[in-house]
C-alpha cells in the first residue's frame, strides 16, 4: 500500500524529531561532564597552591614529600593555562545554545507531526520546512558530541526518560509518537 504524501512527511517529522531528542540528549550530557571538568580545572590549582604551601609538606624531611609539594605547585601554575587553552568557556556556551536549539525543535517536530499535518498539505509542508530551516541552521555550528555521549544518549533516551506520562495515560495516542 502506497503512503500519502501527508504520512511520508510525517514519518519524516518522527524521524527528525527523534534525531533532535537524540542529538540534544547527547549534546546535556556532554555539556555536563565539560561543566565538571570546568569546575575540577577551576578548583585544582587552588587545592593544589594550597597543599604545596602547606608547612607539614614544605617543612619535612622526607625528599618524597618536598617532591609532591613541589609538584603541586607546578601543576597549580601549568592548570590555568591549559584552562585557558581549552577554551572552555567558549565551547560551553556553544554547547549550551545547540542543546537547546535542538530540544526546540524536537518539540516542534513532534508538533508538526500531531498537529499541522491535519492541516491541508501545503500547510503542514511549509511548517515541515520552516523546521527544517532552522534545523540547518542549527547543524551548521558542526558541533559532534563524543561516541561515549552519544552512546549513554541512547541508552537514556531507550530507557523511556523521554517518554511523556501523559501519552502514556492516553490510550488513544499511538506510543510511536513520542519516541520512535
Amino acid at each position: 500500500m502506497t503512503k500519502t504524501k501527508t504520512e511520508e512527511l510525517v514519518l519524516e517529522c518522527k524521524r527528525q524529531f527523534e534525531n533532535c531528542l537524540y542529538t540534544s540528549t547527547a549534546l546535556h550530557i556532554w555539556l555536563r561532564s565539560k561543566r565538571g571538568g570546568r569546575i575540577f580545572l577551576i578548583a585544582a590549582p587552588l587545592v593544589l597552591g594550597a597543599f604545596s604551601t602547606w608547612k607539614l609538606m614544605t617543612e619535612s624531611s622526607l625528599q618524597e614529600v618536598r617532591l609532591l609539594a613541589s609538584a603541586c605547585a607546578l601543576l597549580a601554575g601549568v592548570v590555568p593555562s591549559i584552562y585557558a587553552a581549552l577554551k572552555l568557556d567558549e565551547d560551553l556556551k556553544e554547547m549550551k545554545e545547540a542543546a537547546a536549539e535542538f530540544t526546540n525543535l524536537r518539540d516542534r517536530f513532534r508538533q508538526t507531526a500531531a498537529i499541522w499535518s491535519k492541516k491541508p498539505f501545503g500547510e503542514f509542508e511549509a511548517e515541515f520546512l520552516r523546521w527544517m530551516g532552522e534545523m540547518d541552521k542549527t547543524r551548521s555550528r558542526a558541533l559532534t558530541p563524543p561516541e561515549w555521549a552519544f552512546k549513554r544518549a541512547q541508552k537514556k533516551v531507550q530507557s523511556g526518560d523521554y517518554d511523556f506520562d501523559v501519552d502514556l495515560a492516553a490510550k488513544d495516542v499511538p506510543q510511536e509518537a513520542t519516541r520512535r
